[in-house]
């Protein structure tokens, strides 16, 4: 049967040799659609790599964007311009023992005079 193969013409030709040839046709057009597969995925490649590139250039704007707005002398300057702030002086800082003091809620006179109306409305 396999000696059969090799003997038999098709058009002058062995079969044997029109396989083969097939053979390479298909495995030649099957290895092109690879590479060209593959050259595709290596422009997707580099496209990601270069927004990434990209992306990592905006960090670093965005960083020094950041290390510009907070810096301690620039928000001295614009809280001590538009809202009147300044630095707390030494006097006023508090010892441990008397943070418990200054962690009780302070009655304030406005807000007394609220609950009493408060209460008033919801009288009847």
């Amino acid at each position: 049967m396999i000696a059969a193969l090799f003997k038999r013409r098709v058009r002058g030709f062995r079969l044997v040799d029109v396989l083969a040839l097939a053979f390479l046709l298909v495995l030649a057009f099957t290895v092109y659609g690879f590479k060209t597969l593959a050259g595709r995925e290596s422009a997707d490649i580099t496209d990601v790599q270069r927004q990434i590139v990209q992306e990592q250039k905006r960090v670093r704007l965005l960083r020094a964007e950041i290390a510009h707005l907070e810096e301690p002398g620039r928000l001295s300057r614009l809280s001590a311009h538009y809202l009147g702030l300044q630095p707390v002086h030494a006097d006023r800082e508090a010892s441990l023992e008397a943070l418990p003091e200054l962690a009780r809620p302070r009655e304030t006179p406005a807000a007394g005079a609220h609950k009493a109306e408060v209460g008033e409305a919801v009288q009847p």
